[in-house]
């Protein structure tokens, strides 16, 4: 039966198109969902099917008929509207217009097909994209007669203006071009009068509830662009005023009123602002009063709590804008202050949406007063410093600085309750690793929670700048609440945890004496709750605080060793405690405090006998008799710090001996074995314990860069052997077990020591740079056991990180390693681009690892490249196209890097005529191709700088591009024949734009090639119109003007003491 819908040529079968559709939502079985699905789907890509869509509507009493008919003609108004005949384009306009009409113009049928008539504006809305104001000019004019007809359609009518103002407004960017939505905007600007009119009209006029409220939502999309004379010279605020305190529409009146807030012009409506936020005062203080606000929120029903959420987007929008006006004169500072209570009341209703509302404004009006008070401080110091009066500076005390000082007394009170605010809600930070669990329990922390982090970042800032403005109240409110935690008055998990989180965020923003005074009081405090308090999860939490805390300090604890000791000391403590993440942040701490402090332990201290660093090398063991692999391995890493302070040569190497001496008495125990019976190797704790051996040396490596040169030495010939005797160990179990051999945990163990040896190589020549003779000699013995091994290897059995090891030595000896590359690229360039070009999906890590390879030939050994016979360049080429159309983003990225590389080098060699004879508009076709694909959208900066190049790169060659013999025409210059060869590639792909429109492109594309500004715009506009990226968020596309902006930023925190947090900060003084 439902075979016949196929046939499109005379009037769809509407009972059996019911019936399929049926069929696809239907509960019956999974091939009859399938089957339905598949005609759906044919009819859907069925160009003429659209046709069919008035008769489907006329006849079909389903609404999911009608919703699929709807469909199939949305896509044809966004994709071929402007492609259909006249005729068909006004039928269809008027048909869909006249079938609203009806619907709503009868208030039982309006209510009953409320979401057909929803999708239907929705399709009128599309239309007029097209249609209106050039084809389509009375239609607001129009719209506005058929509003006044009857209540019902005046509501509908409502409802489309506001589905047009949001799509001009408010979803434009990407879905058309930067000339339609001008266009746009005029139009509805130019005719606003007429809906502003039916507004009020309605307002005025109505009795309907629903009506005044689509009337009120539509000003609600309206209010954010209007012409203001709408809103200021017109009845309109009043009436919005009128309608507050009713509360069926207390919300939506909420909500324009706060679009008025938002805007901004000038000083021109200044009286009308103050009038408005007084009236609205006296109002809201009998709806609802200032103190009750989290209560209400807490009992509240669903509105009641929209009101207050909606409450603190009004006071943020209106302060964000105005306040300067209400502080200005001293009658309204009374009402601002209340407006500041009501948002600080809101700040503390618990709903991390709420807070984020006020979080947000409350660091920007922070940030303001800090950033006056910070202009004038320097400023006054500088005078007493040079010895002058302050008074003969004008501006400095009397205008500008009393205005300053006058701001902050104003403001004193609701600062010092948002200390408060700040301090008893402040968010985890990262370095935290114990929580509580639903069930009320102490646990380390399995997931980062990245909203917490985020909120934490703009808390942190926020009590910076509070602090900066008053240290005094900051300092005395920390430690009255210290002492309620002390004295048991305030005393639970949550309250200590933030209130330490805060004092561990304002680090770095007082002067040293200062923190020196109050953190000698914290940590006192601390370390006396830690021993008065009973319980496990209760020490479990005080010392994850002790432990944050002491993180963030690193300068008081270089000035001070006596502390530094102790705390270092009850970190060793805390890795006895077998408390889950209590160990993990002790040995996190300890190594965060070493990269700080490193030095302090290789100096001998007053009053001790040798330096802290020896003390610990002789109690190593019972140090770390408690500790896992993981964590024996951090804590080796911060050891391996202490020791690279250590500027005597001889001193450090002993250090290093003594350091290693336990892993190192296991590895030659197990290689003594193994020159006895090799089987012992394949024992499964014996495997373990050389993981574990390895990746004590890798962290020491990390730690310690070339002065690690001793230890590897010592172990690095045994290392191999081990290495390549895994490796065929390897290779035999999945050469007699199959593919499935490879999973086997005894493989993945097997597996983990290759990698882990490859780690650890990598690590050392990474790291010891300054001395390449060094990491050099480690290269040959390598050739065999390693590249050797990889090709010789099944591919299941190959390393991923020989690729990158490699890649490392290139790009840390550069030209040095040429003669090697031949080498390198037979024993792994086939073999790995058979692994990883059969599909897009195998072999993930080979595939980076491979391309950052290649980039680092590309660049550093480029001459390599040129001597590669023509099949391995093309092998080349080809395996970069294949990186830059994967959608796994890294690998794409590298490849386009590494394209963009190759080219540059080959347009400066001496083969560029025929390497670009070969190769261009292949990899022209293929950069087009992802760059009209909405999945490769995040390269799209490269893309760019790609097509720039080759676009450039045309007027500096002497041969044609274009194969003389067999193209008849004789183009002028490569740059004509690049221009047709590029209009004819577009034609085909874009038959949906007309040949102008693509020839205005690529002619565009020919003029601003020299200016990456308007040649990248030029390619945002083109992807746009092509309606490849409409719908869609374009983000991608504007995302390196992010990327400045960011590093304005960071500029910005670096010049405020404690922004930066201590440990982020690269400190060259870090312990002179």
């Amino acid at each position: 039966m439902a075979e016949k819908l196929r046939d499109l040529s005379q009037p769809i079968d509407v009972p059996v198109l019911d019936a399929t559709v049926a069929a696809f939502y239907g509960t019956g079985s999974k091939e009859e969902r399938n089957a339905a699905d598949q005609i759906l789907r044919d009819l859907q890509n069925n160009q003429d099917m659209w046709l069919q869509v008035v008769h489907i509507l006329q006849n079909s009493q389903n609404l999911n008929t009608k919703f699929f008919a709807l469909q199939v003609l949305e896509s044809v108004i966004k994709y071929r509207w402007n492609a259909l005949p006249t005729e068909q384009r006004d039928g269809m306009k008027n048909y869909v217009s006249d079938v609203i009409v009806q619907l709503s113009s009868n208030e039982v049928t309006f209510r009953q097909e409320r979401l057909y008539v929803n999708k239907l504006n929705i399709i009128l809305v599309q239309v007029l994209k097209h249609e209106w104001p050039a084809r389509w000019t009375s239609f607001i004019p129009d719209l506005v007669a058929a509003a006044k007809s009857s209540e019902t359609i005046c509501e509908n009518c409502m409802a489309i203006l506001k589905l047009l103002s949001e799509e001009i407004f408010d979803f434009s960017r990407g879905e058309m071009t930067q000339q339609k939505i001008k266009e746009l905007k005029s139009s509805l600007n130019s005719e606003f009068r007429l809906i502003h009119e039916l507004c009020l009209y309605v307002l005025s006029a109505t009795q309907s509830s629903e009506l005044i409220r689509a009337t009120l939502a539509t000003l609600h999309a309206f209010l954010s662009w209007i012409p203001v004379g709408f809103i200021f010279e017109s009845p309109l605020l009043e009436t919005l005023l009128k309608f507050f305190p009713m509360a069926a529409y207390r919300n939506l009146t909420l909500q324009c009123l706060t679009e008025v807030a938002a805007l901004q012009f000038g000083d021109f409506y200044n009286m009308q602002y103050v009038k408005m936020y007084t009236i609205f005062m006296m109002q809201l203080q009998a709806i609802l009063p200032a103190g009750s606000i989290p209560n209400a929120y807490a009992n509240g029903s669903n509105d009641e709590q929209a009101f207050i959420q909606n409450l603190a987007l009004f006071f943020t929008a209106f302060f964000k804008s105005h306040i300067r006006i209400l502080e200005a004169s001293p009658e309204n500072r009374a009402a601002l202050l209340l407006g500041l209570e009501y948002l600080t009341g809101i700040s503390f209703v618990d709903d991390t949406e709420v807070f984020k509302v006020c979080l947000d404004y409350w660091n920007i009006f922070v940030l303001e007063l800090f950033e006056a008070h910070n202009q004038i401080e320097p400023a006054t110091a500088a005078v007493s410093m040079m010895g002058l009066q302050a008074q003969m500076i004008p501006g400095v005390v009397d205008g500008t600085g009393t205005a300053v000082q006058h701001r902050r007394q104003l403001y004193s009170g609701p600062l010092s309750k948002l200390r408060t605010l700040m301090i008893c809600r402040m968010a985890k930070p990262e370095e935290v690793l114990i929580v509580e669990d639903e069930n009320g329990n102490i646990v380390r922390e399995t997931m980062k929670d990245n909203d917490v982090l985020v909120q934490y970042k703009i808390m942190r800032e926020t009590l910076i700048y509070l602090s900066h403005l008053d240290h005094e109240d900051t300092e005395q409110q920390m430690l009255k609440k210290l002492t309620k935690q002390l004295n048991g008055e305030d005393w639970s998990w949550n309250n200590l945890n933030t209130l330490c989180w805060a004092i561990g965020s304002i680090s770095g923003s007082m002067v040293e004496e200062q923190e020196n005074r109050f953190l000698v009081m914290v940590i006192r405090d601390l370390l006396n709750l830690c021993e008065i308090t009973k319980g496990k999860d209760n020490k479990a939490v005080i010392a994850s605080n002790i432990m944050y805390v002491v993180g963030q300090y690193p300068r008081f604890l270089r000035a001070h060793w006596k502390f530094l000791k102790t705390v270092v000391n009850k970190l060793f403590e805390f890795m006895h405690e077998m408390h889950p993440g209590v160990q993990d942040m002790a040995c996190d701490t300890f190594l965060k405090i070493i990269q700080k402090c490193k030095r302090k332990f290789v100096t001998q201290q007053v009053g001790e006998n040798e330096p802290f660093v020896s003390e610990l090398l002789s109690n190593l063991h019972t140090t770390i008799l408690d500790l896992e692999p993981h964590q024996i391995h951090t804590f080796y890493e911060s050891v391996g710090h202490m020791i690279q302070a250590e500027s005597d040569n001889t001193k450090r190497d002993e250090y290093l001996k003594r350091l290693m001496s336990l892993p190192n008495q296991k590895w030659a125990e197990i290689i003594g074995q193994a020159g006895q019976s090799i089987d012992i190797l394949k024992n499964q704790d014996v495997i373990r314990s050389v993981l574990n051996i390895l990746q004590t040396n890798t962290s020491v490596a990390t730690a310690l860069g070339p002065h690690f040169f001793p230890q590897i030495s010592l172990i690095f010939l045994d290392m191999l052997t081990v290495y390549r005797m895994y490796s065929e160990l390897v290779s035999s179990t999945i050469a007699e077990g199959g593919p499935y051999a490879s999973k086997s945990s005894f493989v993945k163990l097997l597996r983990s020591i290759k990698r882990e040896t490859l780690k650890l190589i990598e690590t050392f020549v990474d790291k010891a740079e300054d001395l390449p003779h060094l990491g050099k000699q480690f290269v040959p013995p390598m050739m065999d056991p390693v590249l050797g091994d990889y090709a010789r290897n099944v591919p299941d059995a190959r390393e991923s990180e020989v690729l990158s090891l490699f890649a490392t030595i290139i790009n840390k000896y550069k030209a040095e390693m040429l003669e090697d590359v031949p080498r390198i690229f037979e024993a792994v360039f086939q073999c790995t681009l058979e692994m990883i070009t059969k599909n897009f999906e195998d072999y993930p890590e080979h595939r980076l690892k491979f391309f950052s390879l290649l980039r680092a030939i590309g660049t550093h050994c480029f001459k390599a490249l040129i001597q590669l016979s023509s099949q391995q360049l093309k092998l080349v080429i080809d395996s970069i196209n294949w990186a830059f159309r994967h959608t796994e983003r890294n690998i794409a990225e590298t490849g386009l890097s590494l394209l963009l590389e190759i080219l540059k080098n080959f347009q400066a060699s001496a083969f560029q005529n025929q390497f670009y004879k070969t190769y261009f508009l292949n990899i022209e076709q293929e950069i087009f191709a992802v760059l009209t694909d909405s999945f490769h959208k995040p390269g799209f900066k490269l893309h760019v700088l790609v097509l720039q190049h080759l676009f450039c790169v045309v007027d500096g060659l002497t041969e044609p591009l274009w194969d003389v013999a067999t193209v008849q025409v004789q183009y002028q210059s490569n740059a004509m024949f690049v221009r047709e060869y590029t209009i004819n590639l577009l034609g085909a792909s874009f038959p949906n734009m007309t040949a102008v429109e693509v020839t205005k492109f690529v002619d565009g594309l020919l003029s601003s090639r020299h200016d990456l500004t308007s040649f990248k715009n030029h390619i945002r506009d083109f992807l746009v119109q092509s309606k490849e990226f409409s719908a869609q968020d374009n983000k991608d596309l504007y995302a390196e003007e992010a990327a400045v902006q960011r590093e304005k930023e960071r500029q910005r925190m670096l010049a405020i003491p404690g922004l930066i947090a201590p440990g982020e900060l690269q400190d060259e003084m870090v312990d002179s």
